[in-house]
């Protein structure tokens, strides 16, 4: 007996929708590896019509004051509160991540950052009025972009649509948001919140596929286009939008290095590394996935690290042992097997290196030694459970380690030498450089990278300013 999908919906102008030629895809829960909804494949109608929907709710929505906004943002906040229970299993089921760590670790912080955007939207910045001409006075205005374009990715959907919509909308700007096509579910959840308190318009979402994203972009109506995502993905967008001269906001991959020197604690340096490493399944893009170890202590390390990785499980949402779920879907498990398959003979395989189970799409907690710098697995982006360990001889060594590769979005440092954690992060060529730990955020500090991990800054002032403009105007004092 076949058990009915549940039918997601588009949100465009204030009312869910299907897509206009009735064209469906199923999503998957990957703990389960089953269907369980069915969400629109939205084509050039749709796209149309949310970016309408957008342009029309825009002027509206610029001339709202700052309080106004801040009001309805706060609003938001309270209720993702009161609804986290379904918030928190409509992302459980997107992704098959833990209920409990979902519970913890996602609905705090996504609060947080949208009351801090709400306060956000009154601190508005430039510089003062003056006179720098004779008779003649000067002030800088400040202003939304216009209609966002915005693409989430599908290792946080839930949170990555908050980083996306709060900024944008807090600045005045509105908002045509599409998920990944795999983790739909939450937010056409959070679009039945926003349409329960924002002007009809104003938040839109459209789901679809990657051809749904790329009408999105070369859509002539967004005035800017963002994205979190792979650096494939960032390509894409930046040469779309090149056409028409766009704004881009690009959030893209990672391959943090961390860098553990010789007097360290190792017990709880290990501690912290193995649960930045494998939270989330290795799902982050700032993920510890690449240690660098001075080759005093590499070994102890080593196998310090691999005891770590064998105690930690992996396993279904509702089991409270497990630290991670799945990996979100069949390629990308595919994706992790390949970089295990295709080590080079001088790799070791430390802990780990297997699928779990053979229903939905979970992997072992693993850990990789023996590499060189030039070694695949090293240079490109596993985005999984896979730590890898070098060794280093020496802080410049290490640093020329650390800086060789493309990606260029988090770093950290372990030492408690407090003159070389403060070289180390002058000289780490990454958006954050965390010392003795990693991983945290906080809405207040930026966060983006250099390279090839894109540019522009989610959270803080400065991913506020990202969505609006400046306009400077000039008076004559004669009347």
């Amino acid at each position: 007996m076949s058990t009915e999908l549940r039918r997601l919906r588009n949100y465009i102008g204030g009312e869910f929708r299907d897509a206009a030629d009735g064209r469906t895809t199923e999503v998957v829960n990957p703990a389960t590896g089953e269907a369980y909804a069915t969400a629109p494949l939205s084509g050039p109608a749709d796209v149309d019509a949310a970016m309408a929907a957008a342009a029309e709710a825009f002027p509206g929505w610029r001339d709202t004051t700052p309080a106004e906004r801040q009001r309805a943002l706060l609003k938001i906040a309270d209720a993702f509160e009161e609804r986290a229970e379904e918030l928190i299993a409509a992302e459980v089921e997107n992704t098959g991540k833990p209920v409990g760590l979902t519970r913890t670790e996602e609905i705090p912080p996504m609060v947080d950052q949208i009351r801090f955007f709400a306060g956000a939207a009154r601190m508005l910045e430039g510089k003062g009025a003056g006179e720098y001409m004779e008779g003649l006075t000067s002030f800088v205005r400040r202003e939304p972009v216009g209609v966002c374009a915005q693409v989430a990715p599908w290792n946080y959907p839930m949170m990555m649509a908050v980083w996306k919509f709060a900024p944008a909308i807090a600045a005045g700007n509105t908002v045509v948001l599409k998920p990944s096509d795999t983790t739909p579910a939450s937010t056409v959840l959070i679009a039945e919140i926003l349409g329960s308190i924002l002007p009809k318009g104003v938040f839109n979402v459209v789901c679809g596929d990657r051809d749904t994203g790329r009408l999105m972009v070369e859509h002539p109506t967004p005035a800017m286009a963002s994205i979190t995502g792979s650096v494939r993905a960032g390509m894409a967008v930046a040469e779309s939008a090149s056409k028409d001269l766009k704004r881009v906001h690009l959030e893209l991959g990672g391959k943090a290095p961390v860098v553990v020197f010789d007097d360290v604690d190792i017990a709880k340096a290990v501690e912290g590394i193995s649960e930045a490493g494998y939270f989330n399944a290795g799902q982050d893009c700032t993920a510890a996935t690449r240690v660098l170890v001075h080759e005093s202590v590499h070994d102890e390390f080593v196998r310090a690290l691999a005891k770590a990785a064998a105690d930690i499980k992996t396993g279904m949402p509702d089991d409270e042992d497990v630290l991670y779920g799945p990996l979100n879907n069949p390629n990308q498990l595919k994706q992790v097997e390949g970089f295990i398959e295709r080590l080079p003979a001088h790799a070791r395989v430390e802990a780990g290196g297997k699928r779990v189970g053979d229903r939905g799409y979970f992997y072992a907690p693993t850990v990789v030694s023996g590499l060189r710098q030039d070694d695949e697995i090293i240079q490109k982006e596993v985005f999984g459970p896979v730590i890898t360990v070098q060794s280093f001889t020496d802080e410049d060594q290490a640093v020329a380690y650390a800086n060789g590769v493309e990606y260029a979005l988090a770093s950290s440092v372990w030492t408690r030498d407090h003159a070389r954690a403060m070289r180390m992060s002058k000289k780490l060529d990454f958006g954050c450089v965390w010392i003795n730990t990693h991983i945290p955020l906080v809405a207040e500090m930026p966060h983006g990278g250099f390279k090839k991990s894109g540019h522009g800054k989610d959270l803080s002032a400065y991913g506020f300013d990202d969505y609006t403009r400046i306009k400077h105007v000039m008076t004559s004092l004669d009347g």
